[in-house]
């Protein structure tokens, strides 16, 4: 450690830091532009000059290494008078266009130029003025001669992202930040880079000119997207939601978050919105009222039940709903006398788990491995800030291990593939495993493996280190040998010392879990319910031609059905559906998530339900009353959270360890047995009906390129 003095308090920090750490420490703000907390130091600004005492000139605090005895004075004349000289350098070509840029009310710029910039300026030659730029449908570049070359967002995109999609092109006053020729900002965090930019340079192209700062009311929600379960501040205004960014939670998503959770806002006030209960009545729509739909529904389920047996009646349910309506709809279902009821709908196996799957470490965990084995995952695309903490780890020497079907850009470099068709993942896996027990000298696991050079050096790197983990991917959790893949990868984990965990799709995949939105009591599963002979379906926000392994064919088994009762914030299933009913998405109701991890994380409505949509748990409610099945007397969320949980309100945030569980019942059995095809995996921007219809990430290189695939 390493004692300085800083406006005349003694601040100790590790030796290597600099001043800029020091002051942070110590609770004293220093301007600055170019400084970012997560971000390499660049000292461009210059902004954040300090006096040093002995030293010849003012010193960037950000650049400058703390050493035994130092005296540092932030607010002395010489240093103000630097960083005024340094702000009207900066003032010399911003453009006077404060009143109508996006940036105003939350600009550094415009902040600092009121304790450090001139009443006026003494600059009269001409402004530079730096053309526009077309980046894409998510970050607007139309005013570039506001950019003040702080570098953060080429930083970021090397940095973070792991693709360096913008850089600095030309010297001096000529500098402009740009792409390459006509190239557009790709990356699935490219939305960061507007965050961090201290200017109006980088701004939302959805959210232009939409609103002002400070007309803008911020409250706090969690993403429903991927299980990262990333914290969001929701801007609204007028009872709509405007505008989406991050809320730091070093231990969930840092100050990051992905494009879909920042964008898919769009689809909120979309033309596909829901809004009134409709009913099919001889091929055609038409709207009613709360009371008349719910009649109709619950006589339909009472008859069916009558008619055919409860076990007659099934729901398909979507991991991106909340805790409290996957408890409801479970009890649900159980209290008319059925175990039909699934969230797995991309799943082709349904082995009945020992406990909860879960990530198998923390998330924070991640950025601090030294080896990893990745099966089955489109690392970037389906969890993108998960493989951005891996990317950090990546940096710092972990060796990054993939095995999948396809050799895919993950921006993060990787020490060995192993290419192979779903078929031969689990020989593939096995063969490493055979492998880790030739090194050690331990028996292997059952079956007949081969043992390559690939295999061997997988093992090697998995066997180096302290920090290691196995993670299985979508495509592994989806795979037709799922069960197979995961025995093999505990295996690999016990004799590792690695952590063995599933990557987790959904937002509440592991909520899901935990309230039982499964067959327990033997019950069909989603594939069954899929196949027809339901007589009486539920479908809560989902859509199984988009959401199920078998896509289209979901509507000719669902077609079959007396009764098929969607509950969604769009008008969707409309093909088979019989009942429409408008449930509130997850700005418009409370609820809460359970991410990968296993911490669970409550978020309330940010504005009142549009139209006459009502929460789903409340419909459920109201349904199961109707239908005259006991304990449904909840009057809040918090009330079902209780009884979820089995917690006083507010007294639960992780489930319980023991009940967290990737172990596998009977150990290895691996074999290849039957055809085994593709995974069914939903592509970044097809995640969920949210990011299906937000125009703007529909409008992406990604998105277009899933569209691509599908067509071919």
């Amino acid at each position: 450690m390493v004692e300085i003095e800083l406006d005349g308090q003694k601040v100790e920090v590790a030796e290597g830091c600099m001043v800029m750490h020091a002051a942070e420490k110590a609770g004293t703000y220093i301007p600055h532009f170019c400084y970012h907390k997560k971000l390499s130091i660049a000292a461009n600004c210059r902004m954040c000059l300090v006096d040093v005492e002995k030293a010849p000139k003012p010193m960037p605090a950000c650049a400058t290494p703390v050493t035994q005895g130092m005296v540092v004075r932030t607010k002395s004349d010489k240093a103000i008078k630097a960083q005024k000289s340094v702000m009207e350098f900066l003032l010399i070509n911003h453009p006077l266009d404060c009143p109508i840029c996006d940036q105003g009310g939350e600009c550094q710029l415009q902040d600092l130029a009121v304790g450090y910039g001139g009443s006026s300026s003494r600059y009269e030659e001409e402004k530079r003025v730096v053309l526009h730029k077309d980046v894409g449908p998510l970050i607007s570049m139309e005013e570039m001669s506001r950019c003040i070359h702080c570098t953060r967002c080429v930083r970021f995109g090397q940095e973070v992202a792991g693709v360096m999609e913008l850089g600095m092109i030309h010297r001096g006053e000529h500098s402009e930040i740009t792409t390459v020729s006509g190239d557009t900002v790709d990356s699935e965090l490219s939305g960061n880079m507007i965050d961090i930019c201290p200017v109006g340079a980088l701004t939302s192209k959805p959210f232009r000119y939409s609103a002002r700062s400070w007309e803008l009311s911020r409250r706090r929600s969690v993403s429903p997207h991927d299980s990262t379960g990333a914290n969001l501040i929701v801007q609204v205004k007028n009872h709509k939601v405007m505008r989406v960014v991050p809320f730091e939670n070093e231990a969930v998503n840092e100050c990051w978050i992905a494009d879909r959770d920042r964008f898919s806002y769009e689809a909120l006030n979309g033309e596909d919105r829901l809004t009134q209960p409709m009913l099919k009545q001889g091929g055609v729509w038409k709207e009613v009222d709360w009371q008349t739909a719910l009649e109709y529904v619950a006589n339909g389920l009472k008859n069916i039940r009558h008619d055919h047996g409860a076990e007659a009646i099934g729901a398909l349910v979507s991991p991106h709903s909340t805790v409290e309506e996957l408890y409801l709809a479970g009890a649900l279902v159980r209290g008319l006398g059925s175990d039909n009821i699934d969230y797995r709908l991309r799943n082709a196996e349904f082995s009945a788990p020992e406990g909860i799957r879960w990530l198998g470490t923390s998330i924070a965990s991640l950025s601090t491995l030294q080896s990893v084995l990745v099966v089955g995952s489109n690392l970037r695309k389906d969890h993108p800030l998960f493989a951005q903490r891996i990317r950090q780890a990546a940096r710092h020497g972990c060796q990054v291990i993939a095995l999948d079907s396809v050799e895919r850009d993950w921006a993060i470099p990787v020490k060995h593939l192993l290419k192979h068709a779903a078929s031969q993942w689990v020989l593939a896996l096995g063969g490493i495993a055979a492998a880790v027990a030739q090194e050690k000298g331990v028996a292997g696991p059952a079956g007949s493996f081969v043992i390559d050079d690939a295999a061997t050096a997988v093992a090697r790197s998995l066997m180096a280190g302290e920090r290691k983990a196995v993670l299985l991917g979508n495509a592994a959790a989806h795979h037709a040998q799922a069960t197979q893949l995961l025995a093999l990868a505990n295996w690999i984990g016990e004799h590792t010392g690695a952590t063995v965990g599933y990557l987790t799709e959904a937002a509440n995949t592991v909520g899901a879990q935990f309230v039982g939105a499964h067959p327990v009591k033997g019950g069909l599963n989603a594939a069954q319910m899929l196949s027809g002979g339901l007589k009486a379906v539920l479908l809560l926000n989902n859509e199984p031609v988009h959401d199920s392994s078998v896509g289209a064919r979901a509507t000719d088994a669902l077609s079959g059905a007396e009764m098929v009762v969607t509950l969604s914030p769009f008008k969707a299933n409309m093909e088979f559906s019989d009942v429409l009913l408008p449930v509130a998405p997850f700005t418009e109701t409370s609820g809460s998530f359970i991410n990968a991890e296993g911490r669970l994380q409550s978020f309330h409505a940010v504005v009142r339900p549009l139209g006459d949509t009502r929460p789903a748990w409340k419909v459920l409610r109201v349904l199961a009353n109707m239908l005259e099945i006991p304990g449904f007397d909840f009057e809040t969320s918090q009330d079902v959270l209780a009884r979820a949980t089995n917690a006083a309100p507010g007294a639960f945030s992780q489930i319980d360890a023991a009940q967290l569980s990737n172990a596998v019942t009977g150990g290895v059995t691996a074999s290849v047995s039957g055809a085994v095809g593709e995974p069914v995996v939903a592509s970044i921007y097809q995640l969920d009906g949210l990011v299906r219809r937000s125009p703007s990430l529909q409008l992406t290189a990604d998105a277009r390129m899933a569209r691509e695939e599908v067509a071919a």
